[in-house]
């Protein structure tokens, strides 16, 4: 039925995936939302989430991490949102859509993004307790339980890319995993014999069986019908509690083939270049159960995404068309560096290979290079660092020769070329089809200045991100040919920067600010008294290498109390109304009774706020700054140390009870984060550091929303570094895998030197991690492959941390000339501030703010000469 005349056109879309939500964004971006009712018919229970990260649900994420919806969004643009509850059936001649609820919705415009599903080859046995496959965040729950409850011993069926993130999965579950694949190598589609050689070895290594070169015949049960074996072609038989297959996906078109619409001989919706299909005009299918009009199904994210775009632009009348999409692909699979990119298998008639190989490295790179000399593809094993600017290359001839792109010397190739030898044409965001040109536009036209500016305008670099580097590099290249100066220096005192002074301060070693400041800083600057940005942030590089370069390790000693900040100088937190914080250092979280007696005892005598935080320690508000040394002695008498809530230092290592009491914990949490606690308290740093030490894969210490974050495995401890749970949330990677607690204490000990040694001033690891070039790769290669030379001297920086700790307020209170400066007026020591009031609530006390409220300061207008906040 046509449309009633006055009425809003109604666009439905069948499937809400990763495809799916990118149409609904794409209809947003063009004001069709606005003119259009949009009603999603949903399968699933949960909204769209990034199925490509869907192992990650195994490291700690949770489903709500993986979603790619912002609900906001939906409810914003008044987007009908029907969940667990799917399309069954299409009255094409009413243009009508029935789900399974009974709810019926007529339709002007269809578009069915209902994607794939796994293909389970026809075996006896299939179907027993114990198959499972591996597509869905339900799949992976089914799976997490099964293995925990009655499996020891799990075979993935299938060694492509799904299958090995399934195998991994499985592992990091505990149990004894094993690939079986009917291919003669692993990951057949994206790499070759040698690259598939390369990930063998390395697979192997992490103790993974691979069984290359067979079929399944038939999955073995018991007489309770449950799993108990496979038997497989070359006749050998394979025991295993539990079989995943991930032997591939098929198109779901069932749907549309019951409403008549035509689909491909193997499967898939047929559509034009606008993504509507050949038979209907008013019904388009995108993503993976599209049948594109060059005869492929693409299976992944970056093509559906294009095809997205495609139809809303198509309904919105505007031209667009798909005739095919990039198929490159970088991945990190059980930790591996998989890419491949063009003609990676070298079909193109007369091209040459250009390979290197080191089978003890686990590393495989090759380029296929044209009889011209264009780089037509490649693969890329065990290091993908070049892969951005290699991908971007493809289709010009380099303007270097293709052996320096692949040897050691030049693994880095975008460092060799420079961005400036891309071509305007090149796709830098494959993800997004982000051309180059697009970026420099961003720069000049739209006045961008920075990648994450960059990011918004454009879209590259927001999905997989493979391209950020090269995209940083684009955008300071742009910035420079438009004659816009990049100052890095610190600040107006410094033309250095936090790093490069880091690196003077060390060398030259140098205790003083001010003789850093007069020989290195500004013309303008030298001999003046610097400003709030260099005065911090020079303060913590001289307390970081206070032990090694002969300063005192107290912060408030001689010209360093000049340095520090509100917080450092009375070594506590100012709270709103002029009171402090007072916070103990609680390493894991455990605590004795005794111990916290005496701190409900102190909390009652001074009156003071007592929280339990999220970091697993106790806080204490309202305290005074004359009152801080009184309470500050009986925590130190009682065996307390300063939790150094107020520095620029490691704040807390969180811990779940590990395997002491809970029944899933597979190593002691409990004890490696309080060594870990009691190793880096009071390690000054760039910005503040958290961490936390997780007993299973369960994750209940938060691990990796952590700047460094542990997460016990059967075999040892994964380490994952950069995470961040503040205002801009962002997971931690996986540095290294099932380590021994020695292997474990020292990569810490070398991450956060190097860390330290490198981030700029107030920049937390995640944003560190992000801004350095090379990012984690290069960070693993500095840190667990010691590329850099350095590891032995961040060993050594870590050991002088560790052997000269002291205690800043057991030194305080020991020290009549240091309590001197608790006052809140210098000029009235026994005055109290008056400005610092409470009023009760909830059986204890919050901030009285009347005066706060009409802007009055709160100690300055009170008594002259009020000691600095």
């Amino acid at each position: 039925m046509t449309a009633t005349p006055g009425a809003t056109p109604t666009i439905v879309l069948v499937g809400h995936g990763m495809v799916g939500q990118r149409f609904l964004e794409a209809l947003a971006e063009r004001g069709l939302t606005a003119t259009h009712r949009v009603v999603v018919l949903c399968e699933e229970p949960r909204p769209a989430y990034d199925r490509v990260q869907l192992t990650s649900y195994f490291s700690g994420r949770t489903p709500e991490d993986l979603s790619v919806t912002d609900m906001r969004f939906i409810e914003d643009h008044g987007i009908e949102l029907h969940l667990g509850d799917p399309a069954e059936t299409i009255d094409r001649a009413a243009r009508t859509v029935t789900a399974r609820s009974g709810l019926a919705v007529d339709y002007d415009v269809l578009v069915l993004a209902t994607g794939s599903y796994p293909f389970v080859p026809p075996v006896p046995n299939k179907d027993a307790t114990g198959c499972f496959v591996y597509r869905t965040i339900e799949d992976l729950l089914a799976i997490e339980e099964y293995a925990r409850t009655r499996a020891r011993t799990g075979a993935v069926v299938g060694g492509g890319l799904l299958g090995l993130e399934a195998a991994g999965a499985l592992k990091g579950l505990g149990l004894d995993a094993h690939i079986v694949e009917f291919a003669p190598r692993l990951m057949p589609v994206q790499v070759d014999d040698g690259g598939g050689a390369a990930l063998l070895r390395t697979i192997r290594d992490m103790g993974l069986t691979v069984h290359t070169g067979v079929g399944t015949q038939e999955v073995v049960t018991d007489g309770s019908g449950a799993v108990t074996g496979m038997k497989l072609s070359d006749g050998s038989e394979l025991a295993t509690d539990m079989v995943v297959f991930s032997a591939g996906v098929r198109p779901r078109d069932q749907l549309a083939r019951a409403a008549g619409l035509a689909v491909g001989e193997r499967g898939g919706i047929a559509v034009d270049e606008q993504c509507r299909t050949v038979t209907d005009p008013h019904v388009f299918a995108i993503g993976e159960c599209a049948l594109a009009a060059d005869g492929r199904v693409y299976g992944l994210v970056a093509p559906g995404y294009e095809q997205a775009e495609t139809a809303a632009a198509t309904i919105a009348a505007d031209e667009a068309s798909f005739t095919g999409a990039d198929l490159s692909t970088k991945l990190k699979l059980l930790g591996v560096d998989v890419a491949s990119f063009g003609d990676a298998h070298g079909t193109t008639e007369n091209c040459l290979d250009v390979v290197y190989s080191d089978s003890r490295a686990g590393l495989y790179k090759k380029l296929v290079i044209g009889a011209d000399g264009t780089l037509l593809g490649g693969i890329l094993v065990g290091d993908a660092e070049a892969y951005g600017t290699l991908r971007a290359l493809t289709g010009s001839v380099p303007p270097v020769s293709p052996e320096s792109l692949v040897l050691p010397a030049g693994a880095d190739p975008g460092a060799q070329l420079g961005v400036t030898a891309l071509p305007d044409d090149a796709i830098v965001c494959s993800c997004n089809n982000v051309r180059k040109g697009t970026i420099r536009e961003a720069v000049t036209q739209h006045r961008c200045t920075t990648v994450p500016e960059v990011k918004k305008c454009t879209k590259a670099g927001t999905t997989c991100g493979s391209c950020v580097k090269v995209l940083g590099r684009l955008v300071e290249a742009e910035l420079e040919a438009s004659g816009v100066e990049v100052d890095k220096g610190l600040c107006g005192c410094f033309a250095q920067t936090r790093e490069e002074l880091y690196e003077i301060v060390l060398a030259l070693r140098l205790t003083s600010y001010r003789e850093l400041l007069d020989r290195h800083g500004r013309e303008g600057a030298r001999g003046g008294d610097g400003c709030e940005v260099c005065k911090p942030a020079v303060g913590s590089i001289i307390a970081s290498l206070a032990p090694v370069i002969g300063a005192s390790g107290y912060v408030l000693d001689g010209e360093q109390a000049a340095l520090q900040d509100t917080n450092d100088h009375f070594l506590a937190n100012l709270q709103k109304n002029g009171s402090y914080s007072v916070v103990p250092r609680i390493p894991g979280g455990e605590i004795a009774p005794e111990k916290l007696i005496v701190l409900g005892e102190i909390a009652r005598d001074f009156g003071l706020y007592t929280k339990i935080t999220g970091g697993q320690r106790i806080d204490m508000f309202g305290a005074r700054v004359e009152q801080l040394p009184l309470i500050w002695a009986r925590l130190v008498d009682a065996g307390f140390e300063s939790g150094h809530a107020y520095g620029k230092s490691l704040r807390t290592v969180k811990s779940c009870v590990g395997s002491t009491w809970c029944r899933y914990g597979v190593q002691d949490s409990v004890r490696m984060a309080i060594d870990l606690e009691l190793r880096y308290r009071g390690l000054r740093s760039p910005h503040k550091l958290k961490s936390a030490v997780s007993g299973c894969a369960r994750e209940c210490a938060e691990a990796q929303s952590k700047d460094f974050g542990v997460i016990a495995t059967s075999g040892g401890w994964n380490l994952y570094v950069g995470g961040n749970g503040g205002a801009t949330p962002r997971h931690a990677d996986l540095l290294a895998q099932d380590l021994s607690d020695a292997e474990l204490v020292r990569l810490i000990d070398r991450f956060l030197m190097f860390y330290i040694r490198t981030a700029d001033r107030l920049e937390r690891t995640s944003t560190w991690l992000e801004r350095l070039p090379g990012g984690l790769e290069h960070v693993r290669d500095v840190v667990v492959h010691d590329s850099l030379g350095i590891c032995d001297e961040l060993e050594r920086l870590m050991r002088a941390h560790v052997a000269n700790y002291r205690d800043e307020w057991a030194e305080t209170v020991d020290d009549p000339e240091k309590l001197a400066r608790f006052v809140s007026f210098v000029n009235a020591p026994d005055t109290p501030d008056p400005v610092v009031s409470f009023v009760p609530e909830r059986d204890q006390i919050k901030p009285d703010l009347p005066l706060l409220a009409i802007g009055l300061r709160p100690a300055d207008d009170v008594l002259e000469g009020s000691a600095q906040r």
